[in-house]
């Protein structure tokens, strides 16, 4: 290989970061050089990985330096109220304001990745972002949109509108849902469409905050668990199914837990899920006196709260090494946690928090994978009683058993390595 220079533009969060890290490893395996963008507060975790990092921010640095965690740690303070609300509540309460701070973060740091850009002269650029970053499309060149939310975010009139968690088979509440996101957008996207005119990229489509690459997209979700279009995707488009990394260190079983046939249970609410310290203190709980094990990724206030005896935890926790040792997940929702359950085989409780958790959480429940609970007012009975059945659940064992071997012969990561290789050699996807 003649070793293409591709860049990588991961979402400043885990999940897109460790997808992305999946794909990059690979790519660097076959000699490319991989440069990853990130954020300051990420700085020398990439370089641990082995790639070549570079800097920026997407806000003014802050007068007073930060203890680590302390922004996770306020934003779930004050945001945690909005969570126990509706879906439709969140959209003027939580989905906006997040995304007018997105779109903040992208007018900011424009021209730090304008001067990435020319400096590297990649010959590919890979960005796993929810809005537009129009430094991307004006430095003319090849790049890849990854999708790692739930897929109806590429919009189908047929099917629910995207952070609703609403059914397939009830159609009732889309318009309604539909009318007020659009309305809740539709200044922030004039001006922002704006924006990205200004600085050399094209206007955003109607409706979207985001433009779809010309060259090459991909999205992650598997096929047990995608939906029916009545739109079919275009020619760019691929779905990755799911997208594992290799680099995570190998993990087992604390002695104080192992051995014994009690179920392994592993929960994880994502950093944010985890940083609300009532919500944490409720599960552990409503578990302490199950007959399970469990494993909790205890997230950024892991020294707030307490585990029971029948429980073990870290700060963070080498999810991928972790998944193929438990017997079920207790999760939030977040795609990459979603995708990774289905290609090792693991069936789900979903207690949804906010933005596409809701959609996960509903066709997981929908397809049979796993059950939807109310992540704020679920009984403690209703927890145990999901818990029960979906481990005594055989056929559900041997339908995840099946798509965790089919999903494992095909690994995402290589599938997007293959792909964004021959991009950044060809300029063709």
């Amino acid at each position: 290989m003649s070793g293409e220079t591709i860049v990588f533009f991961p979402e400043g969060a885990f999940g897109p970061t460790n997808n992305c890290i999946g794909i990059g490893e690979v790519l660097r395996r076959r000699g490319h050089r991989i440069v990853f963008v990130i954020e300051e507060s990420f700085a020398g975790t990439l370089e641990e990985k082995g790639f070549e990092e570079r800097l920026m921010r997407l806000a003014p640095a802050p007068e007073q330096e930060e203890e680590p965690g302390q922004f996770w740690k306020d934003f779930i303070r004050d945001t945690a109220p909005v969570f126990r609300k509706t879906t439709f509540e969140q959209l003027e309460e939580f989905m906006a304001p997040t995304w007018q701070a997105l779109l903040d973060g992208a007018r900011f740091v424009d021209d730090r990745l304008v001067e990435i850009f020319a400096e590297l002269g990649p010959d590919a650029i890979v960005e796993d972002n929810v809005c537009a970053f129009p430094a991307i499309q004006a430095s003319g060149r090849p790049w890849v949109r990854i999708l790692s939310c739930n897929p109806l975010e590429l919009r189908d009139p047929e099917l629910p509108p995207p952070y609703s968690g609403l059914p397939l088979a009830d159609p009732e509440e889309w318009p309604a849902f539909r009318a007020e996101y659009q309305r809740v957008i539709e200044g922030m996207h004039a001006e922002f469409s704006e924006f990205c005119v200004e600085r050399g990229a094209p206007p955003l489509p109607e409706g979207e905050l985001i433009h779809e690459s010309k060259w090459l997209n991909l999205y992650l979700f598997p096929r047990e668990l995608d939906y029916p279009r009545s739109v079919p995707l275009g020619p760019t488009w691929h779905n990755l199914e799911s997208s594992v990394r290799t680099t995570d260190p190998p993990w087992s079983l604390p002695p104080e837990l192992a051995g014994g046939d009690a179920s392994l249970i592993y929960v994880s609410l994502g950093s944010l899920g985890s940083g609300d310290v009532p919500l944490m203190e409720r599960l552990v709980q409503a578990l302490a006196d199950t007959p399970h094990r469990f494993v909790f990724s205890k997230g950024p206030q892991h020294d707030s709260y307490e585990l029971a005896d029948n429980m073990t935890g870290a700060e963070f926790l080498p999810q991928v090494s972790l998944l193929p040792h438990v017997d079920l997940v207790i999760t939030h929702g977040g795609n990459n946690t979603t995708t990774e359950c289905l290609h090792f085989g693991k069936p789900m409780v979903v207690l949804p928090i906010f933005w596409d958790q809701h959609d996960n959480a509903q066709r997981v429940h929908e397809t049979g994978f796993g059950v939807r609970l109310p992540t704020y007012s679920f009984a403690d009975r209703d927890l145990t009683a999901a818990i029960d059945r979906l481990l005594g659940d055989r056929a559900l064992a041997q339908r995840l058993s099946q798509a965790s071997r089919r999903l494992q012969a095909s690994p995402g990561n290589e599938r997007a390595a293959d792909l964004i290789e021959q991009l950044a050699a060809t300029a063709a996807a």
